[in-house]
């Protein structure tokens, strides 16, 4: 079923192409959003979405962009802070379209996307909606998107593989003592701790979660909270920034009063993340997530070679 020539489908989200490439249908793929970016190569398919703001700003800009258009947003025409390209819809003729409704920041949203798909006559694609507010949910999107396609099998290994996976860390993690509490930062300007599958990664790392909780959205936090809870760890991962955006962000944080005397920066245990490819997307790849934060909550037992690649200590003398 993989091989079928018969499917067109057009990803709008960036862990939907991860996930439609790791059931096998990479070569049925014919377009995706302007973010989609793995596995290497995909980037050649045409992109058929574009941003309404202007993502080189700061991370403050970028948060007030956002909220200026949604609140400008017409609620019939267009709701998301992305557009579809109707004519590159048209051209690409897809039999599929995987977008999402968690989250109208991530992605295009599902009303962009029906909205859309109207303004084309010719185009009757099947529309398979995601929506990951947890790592169960994840698991369930991934069943989902194999089903559309006839491959409920495949979908079953790829699931039971990913959980072996992430299962074994969570044993070996289990009974280590002084499990060290973490903070995970999301955003940083204006400060958003992580939240989703995220709170479910960091207990099965071994971490004791001090924000956000298990399947809800990402809180809005206050450096005055992270200074009283004083976590062992800091991990920085915004969503949408790689490791070189996301130390430009740490100077915000720098230049908050008392910063210096938190517990995680005195003991070098602030970490940046590369929260675009890994934390913030909620399909295959959660599984390196998961390695990636033991390695940061246990530098000296857990080594899969993240390091300096997908994470980095904020400060030259962390571990």
């Amino acid at each position: 079923m993989a091989n079928n020539p018969e499917l067109r489908i057009l990803s709008l989200l960036a862990s939907a192409t991860e996930i439609v490439c790791a059931l096998g249908f990479r070569d049925q793929l014919v377009g995706r959003s302007h973010e989609c970016d793995y596995p290497k190569g995909i980037e050649k398919l045409p992109s058929t979405t574009v941003p309404k703001i202007d993502v080189g700003a700061s991370s403050r800009e970028i948060d007030d962009q956002i909220k200026s258009v949604l609140r400008d947003a017409d609620p019939i025409d267009a709701l998301g802070v992305y557009g579809v390209r109707v004519d590159v819809l048209r051209d690409l003729n897809p039999t599929h379209i995987v977008t999402q409704t968690q989250c109208e920041v991530c992605a295009v949203s599902l009303r962009d996307v029906e909205a859309a798909v109207s303004k084309v006559a010719d185009v009757e694609p099947k529309i398979v909606s995601l929506q990951p507010n947890s790592l169960e949910d994840v698991w369930g999107d991934l069943m989902r998107v194999a089903n559309s396609f006839g491959a409920q099998e495949r979908g079953y290994e790829l699931v039971a593989e990913l959980q072996e996976r992430m299962t074994a860390i969570n044993e070996a993690t289990a009974e280590l003592k002084d499990q060290p509490s973490v903070a995970a930062i999301e955003w940083v300007d204006p400060m958003m701790a992580a939240g989703n599958w995220m709170p479910t990664l960091i207990k099965m790392a071994g971490g004791r979660n001090l924000f956000g909780s298990a399947g809800a959205h990402s809180p809005w936090m206050t450096f005055e909270e992270l200074r009283i809870a004083d976590p062992d760890v800091i991990l920085i991962a915004p969503c949408g920034f790689d490791i070189d955006r996301t130390r430009d962000d740490v100077q915000i944080l720098e230049s908050k009063s008392g910063w210096s005397d938190l517990r995680a920066v005195k003991a070098g245990r602030v970490y940046v993340a590369d929260g675009n490819q890994y934390f913030n997307r909620p399909g295959p790849r959660l599984a390196e997530t998961l390695e990636i934060l033991a390695e940061t909550l246990y530098p000296g037992r857990f080594d899969f070679g993240h390091k300096g690649l997908a994470w980095d200590a904020a400060y030259s003398a962390s571990p």
